[in-house]
């Protein structure tokens, strides 16, 4: 195996570009000097600030080469546009990769999913997968750029906020199965048909699929039928999950313990029972699409079992943190990352199903990119909230002011115009004995509530669901 991930020469070929000084090679590919690793090609993207003033600080920190559009400092492969050179990178990886490939996309719980996938998948052998979050039109191809040449499996993140985006990044990874999650009410204010509209946009990712591929969907979903009808139109077998009969894999029970969950399913006509370290009910489906996408990727159910009984909790995503404080610790459940409907409301039934000795608290702040019936979906928690035995609700933003008039006063917390402001009015109110969730959409800056309880205190534990 070779230890470079390209060479100059490759690079250039992949991309029509021409090499500029010394002859290189790299182990990494990098479009952030902040996170550059020693030996990383520099690709100089276009942006609000010319990347190319950026090469000088990449070579420093131990960059390689880089890819540039113009003569820079140190070795370059010089090419009319750097975004379409990274995308010919990623195509030339796939090609020459005999990894069989997985796309998982839907409305929640598509980052939690890919990540499940990508612990089996490396479980299994060489794996690879995305980084983080990075499942947009520089993420997919950047993704594919780092694809090592001998990978035998990967999984990539898709995600969209308008039509006819997902489509080129199917076409750009050519899964082999791909899964979509659930579909929502989630940028529905870019679609003029609403969720049908996001429906839509998601099924773009069988547009890639490659012939014979598998399409993992959602029983449970309201629009199952019609994304099975458009995966089927592509020649797509069918695989679904859900509680109902006919189900490939079907959910028979979820019983939360402190250590997480056991997940009770007949898959194929075989029952069988397994524990999970996520306590969230929703991880019933999750953790049974990850067994039917592992499945698809030749992955043995005995090697994708083992790895769901170790994937932890994702910071942001529901990762939990037992907080000391004067007269005990309460327990930070932190769902900053990202909010819409349908992962606010999963939120709230699990904090309602947890045993507590104090009380349940939740600070939350604006759910984004919902369109004309934004305040409605916001002032809807009210009742959610009451069903799930929520003792005190924070609310921060314009978006949640339509929650908080909807709340009794009994339920009122704290309001403020942004999550900055409404911090301390948490971080006071918090106790000993107490569990407290904050979630948000990452753009209302949820995440800086959940930092500031996480420094009230000593961090004494962790563990949780997502």
């Amino acid at each position: 195996m070779a230890e470079f991930l390209w060479t100059a020469a490759e690079i250039a070929a992949a991309t029509g570009g021409v090499l500029n000084g010394a002859p290189f090679e790299v182990s990494g590919v990098s479009i952030d000097t902040r996170s550059i690793e020693p030996g990383d090609l520099f690709v100089a993207l276009a942006g609000v600030r010319d990347a190319h003033d950026f090469v000088p600080g990449a070579l420093a920190s131990g960059a390689a080469g880089s890819l540039t559009m113009r003569l820079v400092e140190g070795s370059c492969v010089v090419v009319g546009d750097t975004l379409k050179a990274l995308e010919s990178l990623g195509e030339a990886a796939r090609y020459r990769a005999p990894a069989k490939r997985g796309a998982v996309t839907g409305s929640v719980g598509k980052t939690s999913v890919t990540r499940a996938v990508e612990a089996g998948l490396r479980l299994a052998g060489r794996g690879h997968a995305s980084v983080k979050s990075y499942n947009n039109h520089i993420g997919v191809p950047l993704t594919l750029a780092r694809m090592p040449r001998d990978t035998e499996r990967a999984v990539f993140e898709v995600g969209m906020n308008h039509a006819d985006e997902i489509t080129p990044l199917s076409l750009m990874v050519r899964p082999h199965a791909v899964a979509i999650t659930t579909v929502g009410p989630v940028h529905t204010e870019n679609f003029p048909d609403g969720e049908e509209g996001v429906a839509k946009a998601k099924a773009e990712i069988f547009a890639g699929l490659e012939p014979g591929g598998i399409a993992v969907l959602n029983a449970d979903n309201r629009w199952f039928d019609l994304l099975k009808a458009e995966a089927e139109k592509v020649g797509a077998t069918v695989w679904s999950f859900g509680s109902g009969e006919g189900c490939t894999a079907r959910l028979t029970g979820f019983d939360s313990h402190a250590d997480g969950a056991t997940v009770h399913a007949v898959i194929r006509g075989e029952a069988l029972s397994f524990p999970i370290l996520q306590a969230g009910q929703h991880w019933g489906l999750n953790s049974l699409c990850v067994l039917l996408m592992l499945e698809a990727l030749d992955v043995p159910r005995a090697t994708a079992l083992e790895a769901l009984a170790k994937f932890a909790p994702i910071e942001g995503r529901g990762a939990e943190k037992t907080v000391a404080v004067e007269g005990g610790a309460f327990t930070l459940v932190d769902e900053s990352y990202n909010a819409n409907p349908i992962s606010m409301a999963a939120a709230l039934k699990n904090l309602g199903a947890r045993k507590v000795s104090g009380r349940r608290i939740v600070a939350l702040t604006d759910m984004l990119e919902l369109g004309p019936q934004a305040a409605e979906h916001h002032a809807a928690l009210a009742s959610l909230a009451e069903d799930a035995k929520i003792d005190l609700v924070f609310c921060a933003g314009p978006l949640m002011k339509s929650l908080w008039e909807a709340l009794p006063p009994t339920r009122r917390g704290g309001y403020a115009e942004t999550a900055v402001a409404l911090t301390p009015l948490v971080t006071s109110a918090v106790r000993g004995g107490d569990v407290v969730m904050v979630k948000g959409s990452n753009g209302s800056k949820a995440g800086t509530v959940a930092a500031a309880l996480a420094s009230l205190g000593s961090d004494v534990g962790s563990g949780g669901d997502d």
